[in-house]
């Protein structure tokens, strides 16, 4: 694996737990930064629409908190911004973080022999020049029938389909630099 760690630093801009294993996963070193926003605040009719707006109110979220704390004008290096957000289509509805295991149990259930749909958003910030490009992904999956005692091993796990499309996030940090 090249190393990815030289020419700029990375801040992910999330507290998701897979999104940092991803991330780590792709070969970067990165710190961590999360936004203070009322994500149930932020509605949109398209789900693309919907994980774009949030992903952008975490990056300006951060990019305030940053300027607060006026940092990137000591660094020789150009900082990227990394804000990413992702939602479930199930049966036409839009379905964001489970509240609780118990919500999430409900969801996963439903799933078995259907299929949904994931509509994930990233978007990479220069924090040093000031680009910023987003863009979503959308996944469709498929499900065969989930047996109850994998249901039950799967609620608390933090290994999802929800997190940072690769391909997206890497080729946005190309651009952004």
């Amino acid at each position: 694996m090249e190393d990815k760690t030289c020419p700029f630093k990375i801040i992910l801009g999330s507290s998701s737990i897979a999104r940092r294993n991803i991330l780590a996963e792709m070969g970067y070193e990165f710190s961590l930064m999360s936004a203070d926003i009322d994500e149930k605040g932020i509605r949109k009719e398209k789900p693309e629409e919907l994980v774009m707006a949030l992903a952008e109110a975490k990056a300006d979220s951060i990019v305030s908190k940053l300027q607060t704390m006026n940092n990137q004008d000591k660094d020789e290096k150009p900082t990227i911004l990394i804000a990413a957000d992702t939602v479930v289509v199930y049966e036409g509805v839009v379905r964001e973080k489970p509240a609780n295991e118990k919500e999430a149990r409900e969801f996963i259930k439903g799933y078995s022999g259907g299929h949904a749909a994931t509509v994930g958003s990233v978007i990479v910030t220069n924090l040093k020049t000031g680009f910023r490009k987003g863009e979503w992904d959308r996944v469709e999956i498929y499900f065969h029938e989930i047996p109850d005692e994998i249901i039950e091993k799967l609620v608390g796990t933090t290994d999802s389909v929800m997190g940072l499309p690769k391909a997206l996030t890497e080729k946005l940090i190309k651009e952004a630099l």
